[in-house]
């Protein structure tokens, strides 16, 4: 089959690796139909390879049709249309019956000291292939895939392997009060859909901060109030419309992708050209994140306020203002998105009134064959690129 591999930084390729097969009952081998290119992989893209082998299958926003299913499976059949979730669990284990499923202890990397494994994303995380393939083999298929209705286009489903319920998680996890207010840190894919639900859950002011005009432009036909972060007043504008206080809840869609400090911005750079234990050395206990971003989030989110962190950070040592977080009783929540807790909350919001507007959600729709210029072009944000789909 044809995948779109890693080859080292900001190095993509489409090769042609051997198909995936049934290996354990509990397995199924889905054909692709679109699988989405995350923020997220920008970080493998450019980031974090020092967790990345040559010939990594890349991506974990997949979904397709059934084409085989082992022994075990016995709530799909070959021809069901299913969206996959980016993390792998088993939903019997004590964490899964939490509603935790990135932290599903069937399938932590112990060795590494993570939580549940993810498709496509570094040895951190198992270093299991991914979804932009033609193919994907589903592990734990008797409980990750998300059944499908046929008809409707790809496009009402995909988010539901990770953007949706990631988004989801963020404003639920910011705990914005009914009628109060949010700024969203980044419009990407996340923080552009964390937007949306903000507005549809009922927060009364959204406050969008991105410092790209389309994205800016996007997260206004829903209802938001748009920032370009390079206002050097930003703070005091939104205090302003806060009554001074500034918003109830901040989510931090950016993460270490924050544009700001050049000693952050070397130091990802030297540990991608680093040889890989030095730099899987540097990644894990150097703090080499770009905190513009979080550092922004605590000075603009009100007293007894929440941050919301759905960016990713990878640091281990990063510097943190606690004297400012512990005085100003800031309450934070964070983590990857467990998206079949949310999957029943988000699904009856998929049909044909769309008030997320996921059916015009992505901006561009590519072959996978156009996977290597997809990533360059979402990573430089060209082209008003906001959520690349890639289609086998």
């Amino acid at each position: 089959m044809r995948a779109l591999t890693w080859h080292g930084p900001r190095d993509v390729r489409v090769d042609t690796v051997p198909d995936p097969g049934i290996q354990d009952p509990t397995d199924a081998v889905i054909r692709v139909t679109s699988s989405g290119i995350c923020g997220s992989d920008l970080h493998l893209y450019e980031v974090m390879g020092p967790f990345m082998n040559p010939g990594d299958i890349l991506g974990h926003e997949p979904m397709g049709v059934v084409e085989a299913v082992g022994a075990d499976v016995t709530n799909l059949s070959p021809g069901d249309r299913v969206v996959v979730p980016f993390q792998i669990a088993c939903g019997h284990c004590f964490m899964c019956h939490e509603g935790l499923q990135t932290q599903c202890e069937t399938t932590q990397v112990r060795d590494q000291g993570m939580g549940a494994q993810l498709y496509g994303y570094t040895s951190l995380y198992g270093a299991v292939p991914g979804g932009q393939a033609q193919y994907l083999r589903v592990r734990h298929a008797d409980y990750n895939p998300i059944k499908l209705p046929d008809g409707p286009s790809d496009d009402r489903f995909v988010y539901l392997s990770d953007v949706l319920p990631t988004a989801w998680q963020a404003v639920r996890y910011a705990s914005i009060p009914q009628g109060g207010s949010v700024a969203v840190l980044g419009l990407g894919p996340i923080g552009d859909m964390a937007c949306r639900i903000a507005r549809h859950l009922g927060a009364e002011q959204v406050f969008a901060v991105d410092l790209v005009p389309e994205r800016l432009a996007r997260a206004r036909v829903f209802g938001a109030q748009a920032f370009d972060v390079n206002d050097d007043d930003l703070v005091d504008t939104i205090r302003e419309h806060t009554g001074g206080r500034g918003p109830d809840a901040v989510i931090d869609a950016v993460g270490m992708e924050a544009h700001g400090s050049p000693v952050g911005s070397v130091a990802h750079k030297l540990a991608g050209a680093l040889p890989r234990s030095v730099g899987v050395k540097l990644m894990g206990t150097v703090g080499v994140d770009r905190l513009s971003a979080l550092y922004l989030a605590i000075d603009l989110v009100r007293r007894g306020g929440t941050i919301s962190l759905s960016g990713v950070y990878g640091g281990m040592a990063d510097p943190l203002p606690m004297l400012t977080l512990f005085d100003k009783q800031i309450q934070l929540r964070m983590g990857q998105a467990n998206v079949k807790r949310w999957v029943g909350d988000i699904m009856p919001l998929l049909g044909d009134d769309d008030p997320l507007g996921v059916e015009t959600f992505a901006t561009h729709r590519l072959p996978l064959e156009d996977g290597p210029d997809a990533y360059a072009m979402f990573q430089k944000k060209r082209d008003g690129a906001v959520k690349v789909l890639l289609q086998p």
